[in-house]
Protein backbone atom coordinates (compact mmCIF):
# COMPACT_ATOMS: atom_id res chain seq x y z
CA UNK A 1 0.00 0.00 0.00
CA UNK A 2 1.62 3.07 -1.05
CA UNK A 3 2.13 5.61 1.83
CA UNK A 4 0.98 8.99 1.81
CA UNK A 5 3.98 11.73 1.87
CA UNK A 6 4.13 13.75 4.77
CA UNK A 7 3.73 17.49 4.44
CA UNK A 8 7.74 18.60 4.95
CA UNK A 9 8.28 15.81 1.83
CA UNK A 10 5.36 17.12 0.06
CA UNK A 11 5.01 20.33 0.70
CA UNK A 12 2.56 20.98 -2.22
CA UNK A 13 -0.05 18.29 -0.74
CA UNK A 14 -0.06 16.88 -4.00
CA UNK A 15 -1.52 13.15 -3.66
CA UNK A 16 -3.46 10.37 -6.58
CA UNK A 17 -6.67 9.71 -6.10
CA UNK A 18 -6.18 6.44 -3.76
CA UNK A 19 -3.98 8.75 -1.44
CA UNK A 20 -7.02 11.27 -1.41
CA UNK A 21 -9.62 8.43 -0.33
CA UNK A 22 -7.28 7.45 2.27
CA UNK A 23 -7.08 10.50 3.78
CA UNK A 24 -10.69 11.06 3.61
CA UNK A 25 -11.43 8.09 5.36
CA UNK A 26 -8.92 8.37 7.97
CA UNK A 27 -10.43 12.24 8.53
CA UNK A 28 -13.72 10.39 8.48
CA UNK A 29 -12.23 8.12 11.27
CA UNK A 30 -11.04 10.67 13.24
CA UNK A 31 -14.57 12.98 13.27
CA UNK A 32 -16.23 9.56 14.29
CA UNK A 33 -14.31 8.47 17.19
CA UNK A 34 -14.72 12.41 18.73
CA UNK A 35 -18.70 12.65 17.60
CA UNK A 36 -18.55 8.86 19.75
CA UNK A 37 -16.95 10.52 22.98
CA UNK A 38 -18.89 14.00 22.47
CA UNK A 39 -21.94 12.01 22.55
CA UNK A 40 -20.68 9.37 25.41
CA UNK A 41 -20.53 13.13 27.36
CA UNK A 42 -23.94 14.23 26.26
CA UNK A 43 -25.36 11.30 27.97
CA UNK A 44 -24.20 12.09 31.22
CA UNK A 45 -25.29 16.11 30.73
CA UNK A 46 -28.45 15.35 28.99
CA UNK A 47 -31.08 16.11 32.06
CA UNK A 48 -29.69 19.96 33.26
CA UNK A 49 -29.69 20.42 28.62
CA UNK A 50 -33.60 18.78 28.34
CA UNK A 51 -34.37 20.71 31.37
CA UNK A 52 -32.87 23.95 30.13
CA UNK A 53 -34.36 23.29 26.47
CA UNK A 54 -38.16 22.81 28.10
CA UNK A 55 -37.97 26.04 29.84
CA UNK A 56 -39.51 28.10 27.01
CA UNK A 57 -42.71 25.85 27.59
CA UNK A 58 -42.86 26.39 31.14
CA UNK A 59 -42.75 29.81 31.04
CA UNK A 60 -45.97 29.72 28.74
CA UNK A 61 -47.13 28.55 31.66
CA UNK A 62 -45.49 30.34 34.40
CA UNK A 63 -45.49 34.21 32.51
CA UNK A 64 -47.95 33.88 29.78
CA UNK A 65 -50.87 31.90 32.22
CA UNK A 66 -51.54 29.56 29.73
CA UNK A 67 -52.14 25.47 29.63
CA UNK A 68 -48.61 24.29 27.48
CA UNK A 69 -47.21 20.86 28.31
CA UNK A 70 -44.39 18.79 26.74
CA UNK A 71 -45.57 15.09 26.21
CA UNK A 72 -44.55 12.09 24.93
CA UNK A 73 -46.63 9.95 22.50
CA UNK A 74 -44.44 6.64 22.60
CA UNK A 75 -43.22 4.41 24.60
CA UNK A 76 -39.45 4.69 23.53
CA UNK A 77 -39.46 8.44 22.42
CA UNK A 78 -38.22 9.08 26.01
CA UNK A 79 -34.95 6.70 25.27
CA UNK A 80 -34.90 8.11 20.78
CA UNK A 81 -34.89 11.68 22.55
CA UNK A 82 -32.28 10.97 24.56
CA UNK A 83 -29.66 9.50 21.51
CA UNK A 84 -31.23 12.47 19.64
CA UNK A 85 -30.06 15.10 22.24
CA UNK A 86 -26.89 13.16 22.70
CA UNK A 87 -25.79 12.81 19.49
CA UNK A 88 -26.72 16.73 18.91
CA UNK A 89 -24.00 17.84 22.17
CA UNK A 90 -21.48 15.35 20.55
CA UNK A 91 -21.40 16.99 17.41
CA UNK A 92 -20.99 20.54 19.21
CA UNK A 93 -18.67 18.68 21.99
CA UNK A 94 -16.45 17.69 19.14
CA UNK A 95 -17.19 20.46 16.85
CA UNK A 96 -13.25 21.67 16.92
CA UNK A 97 -12.45 18.37 15.52
CA UNK A 98 -14.28 17.37 12.83
CA UNK A 99 -14.29 21.17 11.53
CA UNK A 100 -10.22 20.94 11.86
CA UNK A 101 -10.70 17.32 10.16
CA UNK A 102 -12.58 19.04 7.40
CA UNK A 103 -10.29 21.85 6.88
CA UNK A 104 -7.24 19.54 7.15
CA UNK A 105 -9.01 17.31 4.19
CA UNK A 106 -10.10 20.74 1.62
CA UNK A 107 -6.94 22.71 2.17
CA UNK A 108 -4.09 20.04 1.35
CA UNK A 109 -2.85 21.86 -1.70
CA UNK A 110 -2.18 25.07 0.04
CA UNK A 111 1.28 26.68 0.82
CA UNK A 112 2.66 26.69 4.03
CA UNK A 113 2.11 30.56 4.84
CA UNK A 114 -1.71 29.92 3.04
CA UNK A 115 -2.52 26.62 5.32
CA UNK A 116 -0.96 28.98 8.68
CA UNK A 117 -3.78 31.99 7.40
CA UNK A 118 -6.37 28.97 6.99
CA UNK A 119 -5.46 27.63 10.25
CA UNK A 120 -5.65 30.45 11.97
CA UNK A 121 -8.91 31.05 10.35
CA UNK A 122 -10.50 27.86 10.65
CA UNK A 123 -9.93 28.50 14.94
CA UNK A 124 -12.69 31.51 14.54
CA UNK A 125 -15.29 28.84 12.78
CA UNK A 126 -15.51 26.78 16.19
CA UNK A 127 -16.51 30.52 17.99
CA UNK A 128 -18.87 31.44 15.28
CA UNK A 129 -20.99 27.90 15.39
CA UNK A 130 -21.07 28.19 19.53
CA UNK A 131 -22.08 31.80 19.14
CA UNK A 132 -24.74 30.95 16.45
CA UNK A 133 -26.04 27.92 18.94
CA UNK A 134 -26.16 30.52 21.33
CA UNK A 135 -27.82 33.23 19.65
CA UNK A 136 -30.84 30.76 18.63
CA UNK A 137 -31.16 29.82 22.44
CA UNK A 138 -31.40 33.35 22.67
CA UNK A 139 -34.13 33.73 20.25
CA UNK A 140 -35.89 30.45 21.07
CA UNK A 141 -38.08 31.38 23.97
CA UNK A 142 -39.65 34.28 21.89
CA UNK A 143 -40.10 32.10 19.08
CA UNK A 144 -42.08 29.84 21.15
CA UNK A 145 -44.23 32.29 22.51
CA UNK A 146 -45.34 33.84 19.24
CA UNK A 147 -46.13 30.81 17.88
CA UNK A 148 -47.97 29.02 20.81
CA UNK A 149 -50.07 32.29 20.65
CA UNK A 150 -51.98 31.57 17.94
CA UNK A 151 -54.03 28.98 20.10
CA UNK A 152 -57.34 29.78 20.02
CA UNK A 153 -59.21 30.55 23.75
CA UNK A 154 -59.98 27.46 25.85
CA UNK A 155 -57.58 24.96 23.95
CA UNK A 156 -54.02 23.85 25.38
CA UNK A 157 -51.16 23.35 24.02
CA UNK A 158 -49.81 19.60 24.44
CA UNK A 159 -46.92 19.53 22.49
CA UNK A 160 -45.11 16.53 21.53
CA UNK A 161 -41.63 16.32 23.09
CA UNK A 162 -39.36 14.74 19.62
CA UNK A 163 -41.84 17.50 17.67
CA UNK A 164 -40.56 20.38 20.24
CA UNK A 165 -37.22 19.13 19.78
CA UNK A 166 -36.80 18.71 16.79
CA UNK A 167 -38.11 21.93 15.96
CA UNK A 168 -35.35 23.83 18.26
CA UNK A 169 -32.24 22.01 17.35
CA UNK A 170 -32.86 22.37 13.81
CA UNK A 171 -33.30 25.93 14.54
CA UNK A 172 -30.03 25.75 16.64
CA UNK A 173 -27.99 23.89 13.87
CA UNK A 174 -29.61 26.13 11.16
CA UNK A 175 -27.86 29.16 13.03
CA UNK A 176 -24.58 27.20 13.81
CA UNK A 177 -24.00 26.32 10.14
CA UNK A 178 -25.42 30.11 9.07
CA UNK A 179 -22.52 31.36 10.81
CA UNK A 180 -19.87 29.03 9.84
CA UNK A 181 -20.85 30.05 5.91
CA UNK A 182 -18.22 32.99 5.72
CA UNK A 183 -15.62 30.54 6.91
CA UNK A 184 -16.79 28.32 3.86
CA UNK A 185 -16.83 31.41 1.38
CA UNK A 186 -13.21 32.25 2.57
CA UNK A 187 -12.15 28.42 2.05
CA UNK A 188 -13.18 28.34 -1.57
CA UNK A 189 -11.28 31.36 -2.02
CA UNK A 190 -8.28 29.57 -0.58
CA UNK A 191 -7.83 26.71 -2.66
CA UNK A 192 -8.93 29.17 -5.70
CA UNK A 193 -12.74 28.03 -6.39
CA UNK A 194 -14.09 31.46 -5.82
CA UNK A 195 -12.79 34.71 -6.38
CA UNK A 196 -13.42 37.70 -4.34
CA UNK A 197 -14.59 40.38 -7.06
CA UNK A 198 -17.18 37.34 -8.11
CA UNK A 199 -18.32 37.09 -4.53
CA UNK A 200 -18.31 40.88 -4.54
CA UNK A 201 -20.79 41.30 -7.77
CA UNK A 202 -23.25 38.93 -5.96
CA UNK A 203 -23.80 41.00 -2.85
CA UNK A 204 -27.64 41.91 -3.89
CA UNK A 205 -28.96 38.83 -3.98
CA UNK A 206 -26.74 37.25 -0.90
CA UNK A 207 -28.12 40.13 1.55
CA UNK A 208 -31.38 39.46 0.02
CA UNK A 209 -31.21 35.22 0.89
CA UNK A 210 -29.46 36.23 4.31
CA UNK A 211 -32.55 38.43 5.34
CA UNK A 212 -35.01 35.66 3.72
CA UNK A 213 -33.17 32.87 5.65
CA UNK A 214 -32.90 35.48 8.90
CA UNK A 215 -36.85 35.75 8.71
CA UNK A 216 -37.29 31.96 8.19
CA UNK A 217 -35.11 30.83 10.84
CA UNK A 218 -36.18 33.33 13.42
CA UNK A 219 -40.18 33.66 13.35
CA UNK A 220 -40.80 36.14 16.32
CA UNK A 221 -43.18 38.59 16.59
CA UNK A 222 -41.53 41.57 14.89
CA UNK A 223 -38.55 42.40 13.17
CA UNK A 224 -35.99 42.26 16.16
CA UNK A 225 -35.50 38.24 16.12
CA UNK A 226 -34.67 38.51 12.13
CA UNK A 227 -32.55 41.68 12.79
CA UNK A 228 -30.48 39.74 15.12
CA UNK A 229 -29.81 37.10 13.34
CA UNK A 230 -29.33 39.10 9.78
CA UNK A 231 -27.16 41.59 11.21
CA UNK A 232 -24.16 39.31 12.60
CA UNK A 233 -24.64 37.37 9.26
CA UNK A 234 -24.39 40.44 6.85
CA UNK A 235 -21.12 41.48 8.89
CA UNK A 236 -19.18 38.21 8.89
CA UNK A 237 -20.03 38.10 5.13
CA UNK A 238 -18.85 41.25 4.43
CA UNK A 239 -15.50 40.51 6.36
CA UNK A 240 -15.50 37.05 4.50
CA UNK A 241 -15.40 39.25 1.06
CA UNK A 242 -12.99 40.96 2.47
CA UNK A 243 -10.35 38.46 3.37
CA UNK A 244 -11.24 37.08 0.01
CA UNK A 245 -10.04 40.65 -2.09
CA UNK A 246 -7.13 40.74 0.04
CA UNK A 247 -6.46 37.13 -0.42
CA UNK A 248 -6.82 37.62 -4.29
CA UNK A 249 -4.23 40.59 -4.42
CA UNK A 250 -1.64 38.13 -2.42
CA UNK A 251 -2.12 35.67 -4.95
CA UNK A 252 -2.24 38.00 -7.77
CA UNK A 253 1.31 39.66 -6.32
CA UNK A 254 2.84 36.22 -6.12
CA UNK A 255 1.60 35.27 -9.51
CA UNK A 256 2.88 37.92 -11.21
CA UNK A 257 6.72 37.79 -9.59
CA UNK A 258 6.99 34.26 -10.07
CA UNK A 259 5.95 34.86 -13.97
CA UNK A 260 8.73 37.64 -13.69
CA UNK A 261 11.43 35.69 -12.33
CA UNK A 262 10.58 32.91 -15.52
CA UNK A 263 11.05 35.09 -17.60
CA UNK A 264 13.86 36.77 -16.36
CA UNK A 265 15.51 33.39 -16.22
CA UNK A 266 14.38 32.64 -19.78
CA UNK A 267 16.23 35.66 -20.83
CA UNK A 268 19.32 35.02 -19.21
CA UNK A 269 20.66 32.39 -21.77
CA UNK A 270 20.12 34.03 -24.20
CA UNK A 271 22.04 37.06 -23.69
CA UNK A 272 24.67 34.44 -22.88
CA UNK A 273 24.81 33.63 -26.58
CA UNK A 274 24.69 37.02 -27.73
CA UNK A 275 28.19 37.65 -25.60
Amino acid sequence: MPRVKGRKANPEGRMALKEHLIEARNRLFKSGIALVIGTVIGFFIYNPVLEALSEPVRNINEIDGRNAALNFDGVGSPFDLMIQISVFLGLVIASPVWLYQLWAFITPGLRVKERRIALGFIAVAVPLFIAGLYLAWLILPSAVRVLTDFTPAGFANLISVPVYITFLLRLMLAFGIAFLLPVVLFGLNLVGVIKGKQVLKSWRITVFLICLFAAMAAPGGDAMSMFYLAVPLLLLFFVAIGLCLLNDKRREKRTAERDADIEANADTPSRLDEV
